[in-house]
Formats: C-alpha cells, structure tokens, sequence
C-alpha cells in the first residue's frame, strides 16, 4: 500500500441487513393509536373506519364464546389441505422442470397458460366437478398455491451456481448425489421466498372460497358481517386474516433459519 492511502471501511448495511426487533411493532402501534384518536375526535368517520378498542372488544367476545375457533379451525385445515396438495406438487414438477429438457419443453407452455389465469374465476367450474363441499374449496387452494411455486421452483433450480454442478462433476459425484448436495439445496432459498407468495395466494383464495357456499370460516365470518354493514365484525375477520397471513411468514421465516443455516 503506498504512502498515505488508507483502507476504506466496509459500509454493508444495505447488503447485509440486521433484524431491528421491535421496529415494526411500534409502528403498527402509532398507526393504531392515530386511527382510534381520529375516530373519537371525529377526523374518521365511524362509517369508514370503526374504533380499532371496538375491534379489539369484537375479537374478546369471539374468543370468549368460542365462535372465533368455530370460524377459525375450518379456516385452517382448508389452507393446509389445498396448500400441501398445490405446494407439494408444485415443488415436485418445478425441480423436475428446472432439471429435465422434456419436461421443460413440455411443461413451461402449459405452466405459462394456466398461470394468468383468475383461479376466483374457476371456483364456479370447480363447484360443478367437485361439489360446493370442501372438494372444490381444496382445488382452488391447491391450483393457487400451485403455478407460483413451480414458477419459483424451476426458477430456483435454474439458479444455481453452475460452477458448482461442474465442481461436483470433476470429483466424480453421481447424477443424483448432485442434485441431492448442490442443486435442491442451492434452489432451497428460491423455493422457501416462493412460498410466501404462494401462500399469500393461497388465503387470498382461502377467503374467496368460503364466501360461497360455506357456513363457517374467516370468508363466511366476513361475507355475514358485510351484508349486516357491521364494521367491527368486519375488521375483527380482516384483522385475523392478516394474523393469519403474519404467522404464516413467520413460520417460513423460521424454517429458513433452520433449513438454510449453511449460510452463515
């Protein structure tokens, strides 16, 4: 190093972000308080938006005469039938897809085709094949939570470093120890980001689903609170939709941590 240079420190922070615990709570909580002062100072008006204390006080009496359960359990099982069934498929034929020309050339049109499509538009025909029961409910979920997830599978897999496929090669791995120790656990990232989308998709279709022809769940709970313009039913739905949605990052977020502690 020549006289009078000097190293130039590392500024990462936007590549390498720090959880900041607590951010986020507060300012979901300044976003509350604002709401319930402009509700009771007249700012809001109770027919727009209702007392975020009367939603909280809609929510205790749910749980307290345990109709939220009621709503809530069918509300589950639905999107985590539909989702394992749309998730576990779609991961199956997008590492196909991402390692298979075939099935790459087979596949991708009909992927591409099926993908733009408005599944809401389909749960009317998936009534007619499947029955207005929990069969067409799961179909929906499943199909929804299926396109995303294989775009994000084979996308994931098309990701990976070829470098290292090469290296696995020069030290005499098989076909299959490569795919099993370089491409399923480099594509793993992809897929776990893709499953947030899919099933964000997946509630979204969730609550679409009950709004026809179910008599208990978040979309029926929700369905009944609108057609009565009952704003604190209402919310109290949507606020455990978002819950919901909430826990299910969370949980992806944990098995990132757990699956893709390799990273460091």
């Amino acid at each position: 190093m020549s006289d009078g240079a000097r190293p130039v420190p590392f500024r990462g922070g936007g590549f390498s972000p720090v959880a900041k615990r607590g951010t986020g709570i507060v300012v979901f909580v300044l976003l509350l308080s604002f709401i319930e002062w402009g509700t009771r100072a007249g700012w809001i008006s109770n027919l727009t938006l209702p007392r975020p204390s009367d939603v909280a006080l809609t929510l205790w009496d749910l749980a307290e005469s345990g109709m939220l359960w009621t709503h809530l359990a069918p509300s589950v099982s639905r999107l985590v039938v539909g989702s394992l069934m749309g998730i576990s498929a779609g991961v199956a034929i997008g590492v196909m897809i991402g390692l298979f020309s075939y099935v790459r050339a087979g596949l991708v049109p009909l992927v591409a085709a099926i993908f733009p499509i408005p599944k809401i538009a389909l749960l009317p025909l998936f009534v007619i094949w499947f029955g207005i029961d929990e069969g067409s409910k799961y179909a929906l979920i499943a199909l929804g939570t299926f396109t995303p997830t294989v775009v994000a599978t084979f996308g994931a897999v098309d990701n990976v470093d070829r470098g290292l496929v090469r290296m696995g090669q020069s030290f005499g791995l098989s076909w299959a120890s490569i795919v099993r120790k370089i491409v399923l656990p480099g594509a793993l990232p992809g897929i776990l980001s893709g499953l947030r989308v899919s099933l964000a998709i997946g509630i979204i279709l969730l609550v679409a689903a009950e709004m026809l022809g179910a008599e208990h769940g978040i979309g029926a709970y929700i369905l009944q609170a609108g057609s009565l313009y009952d704003l604190e039913r209402l919310f109290a739905g949507v606020v455990i939709l978002s819950t919901l949605g909430v826990l299910v990052s969370w949980g992806i977020g944990q098995a990132e941590k757990r699956l893709l502690a390799w990273r460091g």
